[in-house]
């Protein structure tokens, strides 16, 4: 019997919560698919599936408590309040769920209506993380060593004198690391840290909850629309929804070179700024200061929030790089919640599928800037590559 469980339903990044929202206005019948994949082929011991499944079972009895509600209403003012009475009402669905474990191999799928099952994948993928490490015996290193490590972080950070958000929910190596790691991170008055984009420690912790969308949400429009229209009309419905607010548009769904083919002089006045999270980074700061300067923009108006894989000397390599030049901003994940003399694991869970009206299953692909990223159907990546002009 294990005591892994979810504390609060706002235990959940940022970008699920207003991606909901938008899906609920948006997008209310449509039906989606999606996947655990098991990226670094991590060995799971006997009767994890058992175990992950007690989890799942749990989080049918989260509901959003008055108090969160009440956070939500004054520090997420763009939100719609009738969508915070539909959270209010909102339970887990565990049948949602199916979970299968085949030796050392653990499948994991999500299937339903788009605006329930939008909120399952980040809780899973920290339930699988936190199980691991506790089902393998794994010791992590102590408290003490665990907060030391982070304000050591949060000093050097500060010195560069650059902003920074903890994006690590997914990948934790549990819920009590995370807390470790906020407590450590809004303890000195003098720290650049921002917000987190976990909403249930934004709140605990007083600080503002950070993100806008996801990949998923242009892989729907892809599967929805055309990979052709998936940037522009994903963009469009955005703006329809938040009227300038949650301003950060993420550019690797279907490459960066497509995504700035479709970020006009319009999108590009509109949003304030971009979001990098695959490929070389310094490549993508290049071509985004050239994007504007074409545009008419001035650079240092804008920024980009960096968000792949990073470390402080990734950090440090790229704000010597773009200072002066455009304004940035680091979301800094499993390096924060998972820095603990353990492995981290590298798992992720993917749309896979959108249902058509005919109810036959549209696959859904993603193309990031590292060819070894491409996700999805390989039949359905030739087509998006043929249509998008995508040579490699």
């Amino acid at each position: 019997m294990n005591d892994v469980r979810l504390n609060s339903i706002l235990d959940n990044d940022f970008y699920k919560i207003t991606m909901q929202n938008a899906v609920v206005k948006l997008f209310p019948g449509s039906i989606v698919k999606y996947e655990f994949i098991n990226r670094g082929k991590h060995h799971f011991p006997e009767g994890f599936a058992a175990a992950l499944r007690e989890a799942v079972n749990k989080m049918a009895e989260l509901k959003l408590t008055k108090d969160e509600k009440k956070f939500m209403a004054r520090t997420c003012p763009y939100i719609d309040l009738p969508y915070l009475d539909f959270l209010e009402g909102y339970h887990y669905d565990p049948s949602e769920v199916k979970i299968h474990q085949e030796g050392g191999d653990l499948s994991v799928s999500v299937e339903g209506l788009w605006y329930r099952t939008i909120l399952w994948e980040v809780p899973l993928l920290a339930l699988i993380s936190e199980l691991h490490y506790e089902m393998n015996h794994m010791e992590r290193d102590s408290n003490e060593v665990v907060m030391s490590k982070t304000i050591e972080k949060a000093d050097s950070l500060a010195r560069l004198g650059v902003t920074f958000a903890e994006f690590g929910t997914r990948r934790r190596h549990s819920y009590k690391v995370q807390n470790l790691v906020m407590e450590a991170l809004t303890q000195k008055k003098e720290s650049t840290f921002i917000g987190s984009s976990n909403v249930h420690f934004a709140m605990k912790y007083g600080v503002k909850p950070i993100g806008t969308h996801a990949h998923e949400w242009f892989m729907f429009h892809a599967a929805e629309y055309g990979f052709k229209m998936a940037n522009e009309l994903a963009l469009e419905h955005w703006v329809d929804v938040y009227r300038g607010d949650l301003g950060v548009a993420l550019s690797d769904t279907y490459t960066t070179d497509v995504f700035f083919q479709q970020f006009d002089k319009k999108f590009a006045k509109l949003f304030d700024g971009v979001r990098h999270d695959s490929g070389d980074a310094l490549e993508f700061a290049d071509k985004t200061i050239a994007h504007y300067q074409k545009n008419g923009i001035n650079p240092m108006f804008k920024y980009i929030i960096f968000s792949d894989a990073l470390n402080l000397e990734k950090v440090e390599e790229i704000t010597n790089y773009c200072r002066g030049k455009i304004g940035i901003s680091f979301g800094i994940g499993t390096n924060l919640t998972n820095d603990v003399g353990l492995k981290p694991m590298n798992i992720v869970m993917k749309l896979i599928g959108v249902q058509a009206p005919n109810k036959e299953w549209i696959p859904t692909v993603k193309l990031s800037d590292e060819h070894g990223k491409y996700t999805g159907d390989p039949k359905m990546i030739e087509l998006a590559k043929e249509f998008l002009r995508i040579k490699n």
